[in-house]
């Protein structure tokens, strides 16, 4: 018997304003750490396909750390901030090189844009970076965010640093009024626990309404040598966008064909529901720990 359509998954199929997030254990090989290029070569096709079917996509892609730690062939992560912001320098460069290498071959244009804590905190500078995405967007471009490893530091949380990029592409999708958040991952979605240490872990499908019972869920912890953000960062991020409007899926990388799955409806991953907060104020959530 053919099971039925839920309402709520078929919704996704008309959002037009989309962003995308992937992290760098998603990026990369789990042998090396180097970035895995067929995987990177398939996310800008379906993103480049996305685009042609009339939707805008930006796209928050970490990696630069892993791209400057395997052209400078260091093992392992950076023994220090400074070697991490070196890293990122080298990487940096290098990804984007690759990512508009590889949507040019789709007749599409990559824009580069690298935020911090401090240009969101800023009035003047988060509403020139409001109005930098409206621009390239109109201009039909696709967006690809990190954060500026090379100046961001972890001394100064509150002032520098988002600490992963989930809560960075939470706070984009706000900021630019997107319909809809997908963070791949390398976990299917929300569980009622680790499923990687307890087998009894209950899959969560559909989350109409975030709780505090649903936020002592979130484990802050990470199965990668590479990625940084654990459920307890995306739960942070589902509350932030979920509030300013958009929905929101937690769905695995390891196919990254899945996006187009989940714009088609289909059920794939976490669905968290939009239930925009009129009093939400993006500075609140910028200065509030997790």
């Amino acid at each position: 018997m053919e099971r039925e359509a839920d309402p709520r998954r078929e919704a996704l199929r008309g959002k037009k304003r989309i962003v995308i997030k992937i992290g760098s254990s998603s990026l990369t090989h789990a042998e090396t750490g180097d970035l895995n290029l067929l995987k990177i070569e398939r996310l800008v096709r379906i993103i480049s396909d996305l685009k042609g079917s009339g939707r805008e996509v930006i796209l928050v892609s970490s990696g630069a750390i892993a791209a400057g730690r395997q052209a400078l062939h260091h093992q392992g992560r950076p023994d220090s901030l400074a070697q991490k912001q070196a890293f990122a320098a080298v990487g940096q460069a290098r990804l984007m090189m690759v990512y508009q290498k590889l949507f040019a071959e789709y007749n599409q244009v990559a824009a580069q844009v690298l935020l911090t804590k401090d240009t969101m905190v800023n009035d003047a500078s988060r509403y020139n970076a409001q109005n930098t995405f409206k621009e390239l967007l109109k201009l039909g471009t696709v967006p690809i965010v990190n954060e500026n490893d090379t100046v961001a530091t972890s001394e100064i949380p509150l002032v520098d640093n988002f600490g992963d990029n989930d809560r960075l592409s939470a706070i984009v999708a706000a900021l630019i009024g997107a319909d809809l958040l997908i963070l791949l991952s390398d976990i299917d979605g929300l569980y009622s626990d680790d499923p990687r240490t307890n087998p009894r872990a209950r899959f969560i499908d559909l989350v109409p309404a975030i709780t505090p019972e649903l936020l002592a869920m979130g484990k802050a912890t990470s199965g990668s040598s590479v990625g940084t953000g654990g459920m307890a960062a995306k739960l942070a991020a589902a509350r932030i966008a979920t509030d300013g409007g958009s929905d929101l899926v937690i769905a695995n990388a390891e196919r990254v064909e899945i996006i187009s799955e989940i714009l088609a409806g289909e059920p794939r991953g976490t669905l968290f529901m939009a239930h925009r907060n009129y009093d939400f104020d993006l500075m609140d959530y910028l200065n509030r720990e997790y």
